[in-house]
């Protein structure tokens, strides 16, 4: 290297300075002892079990209860996997808890794994509790494989819906000013398809909702002062403000729609 080309090249302070410092996580809920959390999980299995006879291959539990992170308000989410194809959903009462339970046909799942933007990084921490010829294990490791690949990528025809459907919703809660609980609803459906936007444009897995603030605030500090400021604005004109401030930070370089007339 000779000494021109050196002088160029940044110091490794001056690329220390570039980066952006992630914040302190929030404070979670005390994760509380749950000793009969196990046993109702047993419940609901047996209950799937029983739902769906031999045709049942494999059953995962996911959510926080795979992640150990349960507390007083988790419910028991349950993926079920079965022979030939399944489409279908259902929530129980276990004692004091709600159990999620959804059915799929395994190979329908294993081929939706290509695809889908949520399956990967919430199959691949996921824990079996029964299982036919590792089936379940063997859909688990294909997940892995698939997080390591990274999302798949958005096109430009994505990219401008997400941006119109975000544009969408604020118009709406615009319109609907003079019916403030109509259009704080509207703006939280603003916020859903705004954070799926995020993770989508930026080419990331979706995290958990507990995670969500703190880790696209360790992606872009602005947006996420923005994203803290929005979800505890006490006024409507204030959160459609930050409404608008978040979609121009997001969508400054997608193009708009074509226009047709």
């Amino acid at each position: 290297m000779d000494t021109d080309q050196a002088k160029t090249l940044p110091s490794r302070e001056e690329l220390q300075a570039e980066l952006v410092p992630v914040p302190e996580p929030p404070d979670q809920p005390e994760q509380v002892n749950e000793p009969d959390f196990e046993e109702l999980v047993q419940l609901a299995l047996r209950h799937a079990k029983g739902r769906r006879g031999g045709d049942l291959v494999s059953v995962l539990l996911v959510g926080s209860g795979a992640r150990r992170s349960v507390t007083a308000h988790s419910d028991i989410d349950l993926i079920a996997l079965v022979k030939g194809q399944a489409d279908a959903h259902e929530i129980v009462r276990v004692a004091a808890r709600l159990a999620d339970i959804r059915y799929y046909g395994h190979r329908e799942l294993e081929d939706e794994l290509s695809y889908s933007p949520r399956l990967p990084p919430l199959l691949r921490k996921s824990r079996i509790l029964f299982d036919h010829d590792a089936i379940g294990a063997k859909l688990i490791e294909r997940a892995n494989q698939r997080f390591r690949q990274g999302p798949p990528p958005t096109s430009v025809n994505e990219q401008i819906r997400l941006k119109a459907q975000c544009l969408h919703w604020l118009g709406k809660a615009q319109d609907l000013a003079d019916k403030p609980a109509a259009a704080n609803y509207v703006m939280m459906l603003f916020f859903d398809d705004y954070t799926n936007a995020f993770f989508r444009l930026k080419g990331l897995w979706l995290t958990a909702p507990a995670d969500l603030v703190r880790f696209m605030a360790s992606r872009d500090q602005a947006m996420g002062e923005l994203v803290g400021r929005f979800l505890t604005a006490g006024a409507l004109p204030e959160r459609l403000n930050i409404g608008r401030d978040l979609a121009d930070l997001l969508f400054r370089e997608i193009p708009n729609p074509a226009r047709i007339d």
